[in-house]
């Protein structure tokens, strides 16, 4: 990952920050959906918003289709309204970018009293997933 490409993420999140600011916690999630897109749009950004998922088994696209909150320069961006993340919701992040084969993730819960993120790198080769926080980020950033 690139320096430019874990600025992104960090961008997603200053995003995020300011649309909880704005609209305070505990709405539903499509709001803050709105709203992110919104506030994207206010700052000149695309973004795609809920873009089609396949899985393919052997080659072959399966029926199921998944639904990603958001994608934003191949971050898989995902919302939640809850009162705390669980496992689940970070399983459907992960889900997410391994089917997209996107190597960058966000987790959003809006729910809390402050905007909670979790950023997330999937590593393919090892087929694993890496919490990001200030602490190992460099690890990862690439000069």
């Amino acid at each position: 990952m690139t320096k430019q490409e874990y600025m992104d993420m960090y961008h997603v999140v200053g995003v995020a920050m300011e649309v909880h600011k704005t609209l305070g916690r505990g709405m539903a999630e499509q709001v803050y959906q709105e709203a992110f897109a919104l506030e994207m749009k206010l700052r000149g950004e695309s973004i795609e918003r809920e873009k089609e998922l396949r899985l393919q088994y052997k080659g072959i696209f399966m029926e199921k289709t998944f639904f990603a909150d958001f994608y934003y320069k191949d971050i898989v961006i995902e919302f939640k309204s809850v009162e705390e993340i669980c496992s689940d919701h970070r399983a459907q992040l992960m889900n997410y970018m391994r089917i997209a084969k996107k190597e960058r993730g966000v987790l959003f819960n809006f729910g809390e009293k402050q905007l909670y993120a979790e950023r997330y790198l999937y590593l393919p080769d090892e087929d694993d997933f890496v919490l990001l926080n200030q602490d190992n980020y460099k690890w990862y950033i690439t000069q």
